[in-house]
C-alpha cells in the first residue's frame, strides 16, 4: 500500500510539472521571436516523452501485478527461500543455481508467461535489473490479460 501511495505522490506530481510546463510552453509559441518559439516546443516534446514513458511504466507495474496474483492464485510464485546476509544482499551461489532451474523452464516452454515471469524474477535474484525487466516485457506480451 505504501508503494501505491508514492506511485500516486509520483503521478501528481507529473501531472502538476506537466501542466505548469505546457501552460510555459503556451507562451514562449506566443511570442514573436522564433527561438522563443522553438523553445515552447521542445518544452512541449518533452512533456509529450515524459507522459509517454509514465503511462508506460504504468502500464508495465499494472500489468506485473496481474501477473503476479495470477501466478499466486495459482501456486506458480517461486518460493524466496535464498539465503541473505546480513545487510539483505542474496547468496550469489543460490540465485545462480535457481536461475540455471528457470532459465532451462523458459527455453522449454518459450510461449508461456509464466516460465518468463518466473526467470525474470531470477534474474532480479541474480542482481540483473536489466535484464529482469526486458524479461518482464516478454512475459507480459505473452499474458492474455
Amino acid at each position: 500500500m505504501k508503494t501505491k501511495l508514492w506511485v500516486t505522490g509520483v503521478i501528481a506530481l507529473m501531472l502538476l510539472f506537466s501542466v505548469v510546463a505546457v501552460i510555459s510552453a503556451i507562451g514562449f509559441i506566443q511570442a514573436p521571436q522564433p527561438l522563443a518559439k522553438a523553445l515552447g516546443m521542445a518544452v512541449l516534446m518533452v512533456v509529450a516523452v515524459g507522459l509517454w514513458t509514465l503511462y508506460r511504466e504504468i502500464r508495465f507495474g499494472l500489468s506485473m501485478e496481474r501477473m503476479g496474483r495470477t501466478l499466486e492464485s495459482e501456486g506458480g510464485l517461486p518460493v524466496d527461500d535464498i539465503p541473505r546476509s546480513p545487510g539483505g544482499r542474496v547468496d550469489r551461489t543460490v540465485a545462480d543455481a535457481q536461475f540455471e532451474t528457470y532459465r532451462a523452464e523458459a527455453e522449454a516452454a518459450p510461449e508461456d508467461w509464466r516460465s518468463w515471469y518466473r526467470l525474470a524474477l531470477a534474474y532480479d535474484a541474480a542482481g540483473d535489473r536489466t535484464r529482469a525487466r526486458g524479461t518482464m516485457r516478454r512475459a507480459a506480451g505473452l499474458f492474455p490479460g
